[in-house]
C-alpha cells in the first residue's frame, strides 16, 4: 500500500499504483471507448460500437463495482459507486449504452478530480512531515564534528547548523547569530532572527549565519513532530455534518435502489406510461438521484479549510472544531501567558531623588543577585553599567539589601520600606498607591531611611493583544477574561485590551464553573497555554491552546495557534465561518439538483444524458467551490505597539481615567 492508502500491484509500473494518475488514466480509456462507440455507430458498424462500449464500461464501471463489493462484504454498506453501475447497466438495458458509458466516463472522471483535489489538500498539511533532516552535525566535547541519524540526537547535545540546513530538533541557540525561516511551523513569512539564547524549532530553516544549538528535547518531541501527530489525528476524526452525509449514503442508497421498481410500476401501471419510456424514466430518476455531491460536498470544504489553516499558522484538530468554532459567539481569553507576555517587565519608575537612570541602575545593581521573577524583570531593564553592591543579603518576603560606598541600599516592599524605617512621603506614597491600584506589583527603592524611586513591574499584554481582541469584537463575537489573577491586576489588563468583562481570582475549578455559565448563553471558544487551563479548554465547545504552551493545553485543545499569535484568531473564526457557509451552500446545491432534476425525470422533461451532466457536473461543481478555500488567507490586524517601560506618570494618569477621578 503506497502512503496514500492505495493498494500497489505487485510487478506492476510504479505510476498505476497511484490513485491518482491510475484514475485519470481510466477516464481517459473511458472516454476514448465512448468517443469511438459513438464514431463506429455513426459509420454504421454495430459490432465495433459495442464493443468500444465494452471497454467504455469495463475500464469506468469496473474499479467502482470493485469498490462497491469491497464495501459491501466488508462493512455491509451500500455506496454511490453500487448506484452509478446499476444506472450505466440500465442504460444499457433500454438501449441507452452511449449514455450509460457517458455516465460511467463522468463518473470515473469526478472520482479522479476528488483524488486530486484531496490530494492537493492533504499534501498541503502532510508536507510538515518532509521538513526533518534525515540528521545533525553534532559538536562533542573536544570539538570534534560527527554526523548522527535524527533518532540519536539526545537532550544537552549540541549540534552545528549551517546556512540552508533545517534544525534537527527544538532546543536553543548557544553560539551565532541567524535568521529562521519557520513559515512551514507558524506561518509566518517574514525570518525570525535568533541570537544566543533564543528559541529554534526542529524542522525550521536556517538563514546566513552558522550557528550551535543545544537540544532540548528529542526530535520525536519537537513541535513539529507534535503538530504532525495532531495532524494525522485530525484527518481521521469528522465534523457533525461530515459524520451525518457519511451516514446518511448508506441508506439513502438503499431507498434509491428500492425507489427504481416503485418509479417504473407507479409509471407503468398507474400513469399508463409504456413499459420502456416508464423504464428510461426510472434509470434516469435513479442517475439523478444518486447522492454523490451531498457525500463528497463537506470533505471536500473541511479538508481544503484545515490544509488552509495550517498554512496560516493555526491548526484545527477536526471537522468539527472548525463546526464549532463558526457557531461560536464568546471567546474566553486566560490572560497570564494568552493575553499576556507571561514574562515580568519593569513598567514604571517615579524617581523622587536624583534621575531615573540613577534609579534603574541602583535597582539593576542589587536585584541582579536574586532569582526572583521582579527581580530579573528589574535587571533586563537597564543594559547599562551598575554599581557595585556588596554585603548583598536577601530578606525573606521583605526584599533584598546591600552596602554602597559605605551606605545601605535596599529594594522590596512596603514591609522592606518598614523595616529601613524608612519615612514614606506623601509623593512616594501617591506613587505607591498608583501603582497598587492598577494591579501592577510596586518596588520601593530606598538608601538608609530614605524612598529615592518607586519601581513598578508587571505582566504586560502581548503586542498583538490589543488589536486581535478588537477583531474579534468586530466579528461580533462576545470576549471574556478569565484569570486567577488579582482582580486589580485583571482590570487593568482588560482595561489597556478593551475586554469589558472579566472574571478574576479563579481556581481551575471556578474556570470550569465559569465555561458552564457562559455555555448557556452561547457556544464558547476558550483560549488558554497552561496546564491549570486544560479542564477548561476541555469543557469549552472549542477549546483553543497557544502553540508555545504546555503539552497538556496542546493535547486539550480543538485548535491551536502555531505561533502563539492572538491575531490568528480571527482569522481561525473568519475561515470556520466561511467553511459553514460553503458546506450550507454545497448541501443546499447538491439536494436543490437532486429535487429539481430529479422531479422532472420523473416527468420525462430530463432526458438521460442530461440527467448525467447534471448529477456530475453538480459533483465537481461542489468539490470546485470546496477547493476554493485552500486559497483563503488571514488578514492581520495592526499590532499595537508596547514600550517595555512605560513614561512616568503613565500608570497614574490610566488609574485616574478609570476612576474618573
Amino acid at each position: 500500500m503506497d502512503e496514500s492508502g492505495e493498494l500497489e500491484t505487485v510487478g506492476g509500473p510504479r505510476w498505476w499504483a497511484d490513485g491518482v494518475i491510475r484514475g485519470f488514466v481510466l477516464a481517459g480509456i473511458t472516454l476514448a471507448g465512448v468517443l469511438a462507440g459513438f464514431t463506429l455507430r455513426a459509420v454504421g458498424h454495430p459490432w465495433l460500437h459495442w464493443a468500444a462500449f465494452g471497454v467504455a464500461f469495463l475500464s469506468g464501471g469496473v474499479p467502482s463495482a470493485i469498490a462497491a463489493w469491497k464495501e459491501l462484504t466488508g462493512e455491509r454498506k451500500l455506496n454511490v459507486d453500487l448506484l452509478m453501475v446499476v444506472a450505466a447497466l440500465g442504460a444499457a438495458s433500454v438501449g441507452q449504452a452511449g449514455d450509460g458509458a457517458i455516465l460511467l466516463f463522468l463518473f470515473s472522471l469526478s472520482n479522479a478530480l476528488q483524488a486530486w483535489a484531496f490530494g492537493r489538500t492533504r499534501n498541503a498539511i502532510r508536507a510538515l512531515m518532509k521538513l526533518h533532516p534525515e540528521g545533525a552535525t553534532v559538536l562533542d566535547a573536544d570539538g570534534r564534528e560527527r554526523w548522527v541519524r535524527l533518532g540519536e540526537l539526545r537532550p544537552g547535545d549540541t549540534v552545528l547548523v549551517r546556512p540552508g540546513e533545517r534544525f534537527p530538533a527544538d532546543g536553543r541557540v548557544a553560539d551565532g547569530f541567524t535568521s529562521a525561516d519557520e513559515s512551514a511551523l507558524t506561518g509566518e513569512s517574514v525570518p525570525v532572527d535568533k541570537s544566543p539564547g533564543d528559541v529554534v524549532f526542529g524542522g525550521t530553516l536556517n538563514g546566513e549565519g552558522v550557528v550551535r544549538a543545544r537540544i532540548d528535547r528529542p526530535a520525536s518531541e519537537s513541535a513539529l513532530a507534535r503538530l504532525v501527530r495532531l495532524v494525522e489525528r485530525a484527518q481521521a476524526a469528522k465534523g457533525p455534518t461530515e459524520e451525518f452525509a457519511a451516514r446518511f449514503e448508506g441508506p439513502y442508497t438503499i431507498g434509491v435502489l428500492v425507489s427504481v421498481p416503485i418509479v417504473f410500476f407507479a409509471l407503468h401501471l398507474l400513469a399508463g406510461v409504456p413499459s420502456g419510456p416508464a423504464w428510461y424514466r426510472a434509470m434516469t430518476f435513479l442517475v439523478v438521484a444518486s447522492p454523490c455531491a451531498v457525500v463528497i460536498s463537506t470533505p471536500a470544504a473541511v479538508l481544503a479549510a484545515m490544509a488552509a489553516g495550517a498554512r496560516n499558522g493555526t491548526l484545527f484538530k477536526s471537522g468539527a472544531a472548525l463546526e464549532a468554532l463558526a457557531a461560536a459567539r464568546i471567546v474566553a481569553f486566560d490572560k497570564t501567558g494568552t493575553l499576556t507576555e507571561g514574562k515580568m517587565r519593569l513598567v514604571e519608575v517615579a524617581a523622587l531623588e536624583g534621575s531615573e537612570d540613577d534609579a534603574r541602575a541602583l535597582a539593576a545593581g542589587l536585584e541582579r543577585h536574586s532569582e526572583h521573577p521582579v527581580a530579573r524583570a528589574v535587571v533586563s531593564a537597564w543594559p547599562g553599567d551598575a554599581p557595585r553592591v556588596a554585603d548583598v543579603q536577601a530578606v525573606r518576603g521583605h526584599g533584598i539589601r546591600g552596602v554602597v560606598e559605605g551606605e545601605t541600599v535596599w529594594a522590596g516592599s512596603r514591609r522592606m520600606a518598614a523595616a529601613q524605617g524608612a519615612d514614606v512621603s506623601p509623593e512616594a506614597e501617591r506613587r505607591l498607591a498608583a501603582i497598587e491600584n492598577a494591579g501592577v506589583t510596586p518596588v520601593v527603592l530606598g538608601r538608609g531611611t530614605r524612598v529615592t524611586a518607586v519601581l513598578g513591574v508587571a505582566d504586560t499584554p502581548r503586542a498583538e493583544a490589543a488589536a486581535a481582541v478588537h477583531a474579534l469584537r468586530e466579528r461580533g463575537l462576545r470576549v471574556v477574561m478569565l484569570t486567577g489573577d488579582r482582580e486589580p491586576v485583571a482590570r487593568h489588563i482588560a482595561a489597556e485590551l478593551g475586554i469589558g468583562e472579566i472574571r478574576a481570582e479563579l481556581l481551575p475549578e471556578h474556570k470550569l464553573d465559569a465555561i458552564a455559565g457562559l455555555r448557556r448563553e452561547g457556544r464558547v471558544a476558550m483560549v488558554g497555554d497552561g496546564v491549570n487551563d486544560a479542564p477548561a479548554l476541555a469543557a469549552a465547545d472549542v477549546g483553543v491552546a497557544m502553540g508555545s504552551g504546555s503539552d497538556v493545553s496542546l493535547e486539550s485543545a480543538d485548535l491551536v495557534l502555531m505561533k502563539s499569535d492572538l491575531s490568528r484568531m480571527a482569522g481561525a473564526v473568519g475561515l470556520a465561518r466561511k467553511t459553514a457557509a460553503t458546506i450550507r451552500f454545497n448541501l443546499a446545491f447538491a439536494m436543490g439538483v437532486i429535487v429539481i432534476v430529479g422531479t422532472l425525470s420523473l416527468f420525462g422533461r430530463i432526458p438521460l444524458p442530461l440527467g448525467v451532466v447534471a448529477h456530475e457536473g453538480g459533483t465537481i461543481f461542489v468539490v470546485t467551490v470546496g477547493l476554493r478555500l485552500l486559497a483563503h488567507r488571514f488578514e492581520s490586524p495592526a499590532k499595537s505597539r508596547r514600550e517595555t517601560v512605560v513614561p512616568r506618570g503613565h500608570l497614574l494618569a490610566i488609574t485616574e481615567s478609570a476612576t474618573g477621578d
